[in-house]
């Protein structure tokens, strides 16, 4: 087992950064984290001689690096055998600190292999037009003035009084959240701009800020509203991104190798997430969360919110040992019984669930970036560099803790009742996500206060800001869509087949924008498993999915059209509710996304023409247990 740091009687020196967010945490106590730690030692003492700590090997010079860039999709770079045209794609759909961040990992690892006196590899320069240095992205500026930055610029400018000084002064008013430009071109500016976002001071949970995303004309777009197949590149994209948002702050992002522990005859404690849910899919297809996870927080949900004290009194580890005997025998049979069970000793389980998962939740190769998250300085940038983590977390990984966060959320929720608020909640939850027995926890010493009080903080986050960490950015899905355009396309290379690409490129965005100057359109709209008949749909520059809806209900109402399936559709006053309808954009450069009701439809035309509008029932997901 890991040696968990003991609790420190004297406050140890911290960053003034860390210092001053810590002290406007005003009066609240740590005192729940160092008993949830002492709790978790009790109840793996037995253990330790199994579960000893796995040793990380030191990486030599150049191998993280072609880790990342392997990670990244971007292999080829290294001189392993691949697609040309896949890193080419995807080295065209990167922005200016995308390409930089590329570039350095790159030019590491070519002196890394330069001196192992190694064939060096290929220069990312002589494959696209990347910056190198800052001097080559000077020169650039200069005589290629960016548009985006420009503006970027000027309105940061304009708004520097408003975004920062304000916000100290009032940590609890509303701002606006930018998902339509890159995260790390924000930072970029910011810095370019010579002034630096001051650290937002957090003191409570009703005093967050509170954040609007922006919405663009495309609306927002939430993870499962892209198709499996879409989501498959948003990782690798919300990686490049991350690495290029550290760069800009100063953060080196570190990854842990996933250490290797013994197999488990179990079938429920210590299997990991993956076949927990592929035994799940057997029972119950389309299953997304662990059947016992669902089970757990359905039973706590149902008599345990209210209970004083909630996941911070602990249960009895010896009944606790023997439920989860239990649970490993009749759990899929169906013979387990909840309702004698006390609910602490299932908020035990709950914890000793997520602690005894073989690798950790948050990932052993990314949980020392979330730790790491505690380090930088502004809100704001906190939770961006949070959602690209969340977004490259594996699915089944990503879908577990957002069901955890909910549940944490309603906790928080009956505060009034169960005494246990947002940093209750979080100081409790912290050890069990953020400490692992597969990992080396070497802190050092006179650190474990701010390092508690950090991962405390980083949880906090995670259940205050979820609805928010849980959107895909406008940007990445342009990316996606840039990726699936070049994909579609079977550019044949020859000599010059770089610049070749680049020119259909630039042909093809010029088509784009003439399109766009069409005031108005008409379009039909499907609704194959509703109706045997289409509706045809005039779009202008005010036209948005919720209008499209509605006017599809009232033709479906009024019109008589022949209904196929009404299954599920709700009716309220003899009409059909399109609350429970969704449109979906399906084909062109998309594979299928569910839109935002404010979406402005013709605005999407103009960027995926060639793509089919179907309307869909609203898919529901009941919790089974």
């Amino acid at each position: 087992m890991n040696q968990l740091p003991p609790k420190t009687p004297v406050a140890s020196p911290v960053s003034e950064t860390t210092n001053s967010r810590v002290e406007a945490l005003d009066n609240l106590s740590m005192d729940s984290f160092w008993l949830e730690v002492e709790n978790i030692k009790q109840s793996t003492e037995a253990e330790q001689e199994e579960c000893s700590l796995a040793d990380v090997k030191t990486q030599e010079e150049g191998e993280a690096e072609a880790e990342w860039l392997q990670d990244a999709g971007l292999a080829e770079l290294l001189g392993e055998p691949g697609s040309e045209q896949d890193k080419l794609v995807l080295l065209s759909t990167l922005t200016r600190t995308q390409a930089a961040a590329v570039q350095r990992r790159l030019d590491t690892y070519s002196r890394s292999r330069r001196r192992r006196n190694k064939h060096p590899v290929r220069d990312v320069r002589d494959i696209f037009g990347v910056l190198g240095t800052q001097d080559t992205a000077a020169e650039k500026e200069e005589s290629s003035p960016d548009p985006l930055w420009h503006n970027l610029r000027t309105s940061n400018t304009q708004r520097k009084s408003q975004d920062y000084s304000c916000t100290v002064r009032n940590p609890g008013k509303e701002e606006v959240f930018n998902m339509d430009v890159a995260y790390s071109e924000q930072a970029a500016v910011l810095l370019k701009g010579s002034f630096l976002p001051e650290s937002r001071k957090l003191k409570d949970g009703n005093a967050l800020t509170r954040f609007k995303i922006l919405k663009g004309r495309l609306g927002v777009t939430r993870i499962g509203d892209l198709s499996a197949q879409d989501m498959k590149k948003i990782p690798t994209l919300a990686l490049i991104e991350l690495t290029a948002l550290c760069d800009i702050l100063g953060f080196e992002l570190k990854r842990n190798k996933a250490a290797k522990l013994k197999t488990t005859e179990k079938r429920l404690f210590g299997v990991p997430l993956n076949t927990l849910l592929e035994n799940d899919q057997k029972l119950l297809p389309n299953t997304k969360v662990p059947l016992l996870l669902q089970a757990l927080l359905s039973c706590l949900e149902k008599r345990g919110l209210e209970t004083e004290g909630i996941l911070r009194v602990s249960g009895s580890q010896t009944r606790i040992k023997s439920l989860e005997q239990k649970l490993e025998r009749d759990f899929y049979s169906g013979l387990f019984c909840w309702d004698e069970v006390h609910q602490n000793d299932v908020s035990g389980l709950l914890k000793r669930f997520i602690r005894e998962l073989p690798a950790p939740l948050l990932t052993a190769e990314y949980l020392p970036a979330f730790a790491a998250v505690q380090n930088i300085p502004d809100l704001k940038q906190r939770l961006q560099a949070l959602n690209l983590l969340i977004l490259i977390l594996p699915e089944s990984n990503r879908n577990t803790l957002k069901a955890l966060l909910e549940f944490l959320s309603k906790v928080v929720a009956r505060e009034n009742n169960n005494k246990m608020n947002l940093w209750n909640v979080s100081t409790v939850m912290a050890p069990n996500l953020f400490m692992h027995k597969g990992l080396p926890n070497k802190i050092p010493e006179g650190k474990e206060k701010q390092l508690a009080e950090g991962a405390a903080d980083v949880v906090r986050m995670m259940i205050h800001y979820q609805d928010l960490l849980w959107t895909v950015s406008s940007f990445l899905v342009a990316q996606v869509r840039k990726l699936n355009e070049s994909n579609s396309k079977r550019y044949q290379f020859c000599d010059k087949r770089i610049k070749n690409l680049l020119r259909k490129i630039h042909a093809d965005k010029d088509k784009v924008e003439k399109n766009q100057g069409e005031p108005s359109k008409i379009v039909k709209v499907h609704a194959s498993l509703l109706l045997k008949d289409s509706l045809e749909v005039h779009l202008n520059n005010a036209t948005r999915v919720a209008d499209v809806l509605r006017q599809f209900q009232k033709n479906l109402c009024q019109n008589g059209w022949n209904i196929v399936n009404t299954v599920n559709l709700l009716k309220c006053n003899n009409s059909m509710e399109c609350t429970n309808l969704l449109l979906y954009e399906v084909g062109g450069n998309i594979g299928e996304h569910c839109l935002d009701p404010d979406t402005y439809l013709l605005d999407l035309y103009h960027i995926n023409p060639h793509a089919e509008w179907i309307i869909k029932q609203n898919p529901s997901y009941p919790r089974m247990f």
